[in-house]
């Protein structure tokens, strides 16, 4: 059982993200002793920051610690993906994200995706036959997808953490705190 306070755990996200779907498990990942990351195809922008959205309008920026293409998922024990409307809808078509969630998942290590973050794991082929949750207004995408939604704060399946919307941080962090802990689960079979 793996030591959060040696974990190292990557956040994907871009502009766009809810503001504290990335902040809250950022600050959180951090003070439970995790060294964590945000990697973004927004740091090829100087200065290297993205921009959140907070609820009705555009929130703070945070800084981002490495480009999307300097990636490597070997270094990370886990991979966490805020939700929000726009930031997971452009990172969908970004083949860099993809590559890094494919890898991630299949190397059976903790994923953890909040809100509208499930569309990522759909557009990699990850829901089919998994349980999970999602916003509710894509919990059509992910049944049509082959995923078993469920309404529930956080839905776990084999390392695969969902929640719905920022009400539930609080469970949300708790359990990627204790995936990570479980260490590294059966690899993943991606759906074509």
């Amino acid at each position: 059982m793996p030591d959060i306070r040696e974990a190292k755990i990557l956040i994907v996200a871009t502009d766009g993200f809810e503001q504290s779907e990335l902040t809250v498990p950022l600050e959180r990942l951090k003070q439970a002793g995790a060294t964590v990351q945000v990697a973004s195809p927004a740091s090829r922008q100087t200065p290297a920051t993205i921009r959140g959205w907070d609820k009705t309008d555009w929130g703070q920026d945070v800084p981002v610690d490495l480009d999307l293409e300097r990636v490597n998922p070997a270094d990370y024990d886990a991979l966490v993906l805020p939700g929000g409307q726009i930031n997971p809808d452009k990172l969908r078509v970004e083949p860099k994200a993809l590559e890094v969630i494919r890898s991630f998942l299949t190397a059976g290590k903790v994923v953890a995706a909040i809100c509208h973050a499930p569309w990522l794991l759909i557009e990699t082929g990850a829901v089919k036959g998994r349980r999970l949750t999602s916003f509710a207004s894509i919990r059509t995408d992910v049944i049509n997808a082959g995923g078993d939604w469920q309404d529930e704060a956080v839905v776990t399946d084999g390392g695969l953490v969902t929640s719905r919307n920022p009400g539930d941080l609080d469970a949300f962090v708790a359990k990627i705190i204790e995936e990570v802990r479980e260490g590294r689960h059966a690899p993943r079979q991606l759906a074509a």
